[in-house]
């Protein structure tokens, strides 16, 4: 079948050949530990569920959600925005509901992106972000996220003749799969790059919540001048284990929100008002159900970086996100170090390089199972060593 040279140029999704094998592995009889995709074997809130199954059986809630989407959604999210952040939005020049935030990040070059036109993108990082800004006909821009910079992109390495083709700029803080933290000065720092180069700042918040030891991260439109060129995405998925109820939104720059809807219009009709309405309800409990939440991961991180100190990783607890990124500690490539994790210990984690090259030497653990399924993991890849 002939495809396009767009489609061409994409890469395979992470984790799909190790499911296959894993697949093959539990029809043995292997007992296999998933640390791979992020995906908590945790519930949502139950006052969600409750709010679903009632919005269910409103006959009003069957109809076509356009993007206007829930009009109480839209609101709960403005009052989250000013009691999280201390930011006031309007609800409908500057809030958009998403079918979860990946849709909304992947349709956003469609509508800002020439042929020749760059989008600056963390490497390694979510693949959503290649794969739109390749589907859209721009060029992706990698650039390396190294520890050395405290996994931050350097703005240095978008200078030249390069930075008059960017026209956006993705930035995913606390950061996916690298766990780091941004400080205040370097979002000041993007910003102001931002404004000078008329580039679309796109920032991922899809962890703003999973944050340990005291971390609170900031919403990029805290500060100075972000309101005139960014858009940030939140999700429901990590925040209140919602990752199979496709709910999300975008705030900021009401240009950018507006282009962003319009392009959608064409696109989806927008999620299932009840999902919406159970969406509203789940930020409602925000301040009492988030922080049992969030121990829990915290107690999954402590257990699983103690254990894997143990058996002889070199691996420091993380400020936020569900994630280890652990550097591989043989001399194989991060490919070959989870082919044999899954083929001969049953344990899957996702290699460092397949979110991109710049992530090859490290791998990742979700903390997506118990404590005790996380130490038993950790044994387990302790037998590799």
């Amino acid at each position: 079948m002939h495809t396009n040279r767009r489609f061409s140029a994409l890469p395979d999704f992470p984790l799909a050949d190790m499911v296959r094998v894993q697949r093959n592995l539990e029809s043995r009889g292997v007992d296999v530990i998933n640390l791979g995709a992020g995906d908590a074997d945790l519930d949502p809130p139950s006052a969600v569920v409750d709010r679903m199954c009632q919005a269910v059986g409103e006959t009003a809630y069957s109809r076509y959600p356009f993007q206007a989407g829930l009009p109480s959604l839209r609101e709960a999210i403005a009052v989250w925005m000013k009691d999280r952040f201390g930011v006031t939005v309007d609800p409908w020049k500057e809030v958009l509901p998403l079918i979860g935030s990946k849709e909304g990040i992947a349709h956003l070059p469609f509508a800002l992106l020439n042929d020749g036109d760059a989008a600056v993108i963390p490497d390694p990082g979510y693949q959503a972000y290649v794969g739109s800004v390749t589907l859209a006909g721009g060029e992706p821009l990698l650039i390396p996220l190294r520890a050395e910079n405290n996994f931050l992109i350097p703005l240095t390495d978008i200078s030249g003749e390069i930075a008059n083709r960017v026209r956006i700029l993705y930035l995913n803080y606390p950061n996916n799969p690298t766990t780091a933290v941004a400080p205040d000065s370097y979002f000041e720092e993007v910003i102001a790059y931002c404004k000078h180069h008329e580039v679309v700042l796109a920032h991922d918040h899809a962890y703003s919540e999973i944050a340990f030891d005291g971390y609170r991260p900031r919403s990029v439109l805290e500060f100075k001048g972000a309101r005139d060129v960014a858009i940030e995405y939140h999700s429901f998925s990590k925040t209140y284990n919602m990752t199979g109820w496709r709910l999300g939104w975008a705030v900021g720059n009401p240009d950018l929100i507006s282009i962003l809807s319009k392009v959608k219009s064409f696109l989806d009709t927008g999620q299932f008002l009840a999902v919406q309405a159970a969406g509203a309800a789940a930020l409602a409990c925000w301040k009492q159900w988030v922080p049992g939440n969030v121990a829990t991961f915290q107690k999954r991180r402590d257990i699983a970086v103690q254990e894997l100190q143990n058996v002889g990783f070199d691996i420091s607890p993380p400020h936020a996100t569900m994630y280890l990124w652990v550097p591989v500690p043989t001399r194989e490539s991060s490919e070959d170090f989870a082919a044999r994790a899954l083929e001969t210990e049953g344990v899957v984690v996702l290699p460092g390089s397949a979110l991109g090259r710049g992530g090859e030497g490290f791998f990742r653990i979700a903390l997506t199972r118990t404590e005790a399924r996380l130490a038993e993991a950790a044994q387990r890849l302790g037998r590799l060593l």
